[in-house]
């Protein structure tokens, strides 16, 4: 091949496409597996250590990721942001880490029109999702169940909480540390996303692939969770990630 011989883009995408598939086939099992209640165990025990906040296994909270326009689309793409995106939405753990991730819906669904579409939804629904039984929290003779937090986007339901509303301007002192407890915990995923786009800059730009391959970020997703299973985490990466 001559020096000046060049690869088409076609093929260039492709071998990502092709890369980014091997990556996810081999290795999702070890470092994004199906949660089992051990496992979910684990997380709330170090969303307690950590974040002081109870009876938590995990944070949900979506993230529009920018593509270009895709054909014949109209504005099913089209966020509320102003520009063409798909949905990354992610439940994260006490250690940043990435549980599960469903890519792919259009951008102008909201936060819970996407949950409520998602493979995860389904699972919690029917009592597939591994959840522990509702315990007894202690020092107290209230049983509560085990929650997903997420922010006013998300539905109040049994396994989901989110935090009281303050329209009225008028909280008490307890729904206040409620609150501050619960955005706290939330922050994790919020947190993820940062180090996310940080690490892989091509996320803060518009993604040139078409809708069917927006699958590759879920990639990406993956390739965080290695890295930390790998290296550990370091907290300042993450304060740096939220200041990016």
């Amino acid at each position: 091949m001559s020096s000046s011989a060049r690869l088409a883009h076609s093929t260039i995408a492709e071998t990502v496409y092709e890369t980014c598939d091997a990556i996810w086939n081999r290795l999702v099992k070890r470092h994004m597996p199906f949660v089992t209640e051990n496992m979910l165990q684990e997380i709330v025990d170090e969303f307690e250590t950590q974040w002081n906040f109870l009876n938590c296994v995990g944070a949900i909270d979506g993230k529009h990721v920018r593509i270009r326009c895709p054909q014949s689309s109209g504005s099913q793409f089209y966020n509320y942001k102003s520009y063409f995106s798909v949905h990354l939405q992610a439940i994260v753990d006490a250690k940043y880490k990435f549980m599960t991730v469903d890519i792919g819906a259009y951008g102008r669904q909201s936060d819970s029109g996407v949950f409520s579409e998602s493979s995860v939804f389904r699972h919690l629904e029917v009592g597939s999702f591994n959840l522990p039984p509702p315990r007894q929290i202690p020092r107290t003779n209230i049983t509560l169940s085990y929650v997903l937090v997420g922010d006013q986007g998300y539905p109040l339901k049994e396994y989901r909480m989110r935090p009281n509303p303050t329209d009225n301007g008028s909280v008490s002192l307890q729904k206040e540390i409620f609150n501050y407890r619960l955005s706290t915990a939330r922050r994790t995923v919020q947190s993820a996303f940062g180090i996310l786009v940080a690490k892989w800059r091509c996320l803060k730009t518009k993604l040139q692939v078409n809708p069917q391959h927006v699958d590759t970020i879920r990639t990406v997703c993956l390739l965080h969770n290695i890295i930390i299973d790998n290296e550990g985490f370091n907290e300042n990466s993450c304060n740096d990630a939220n200041n990016t």
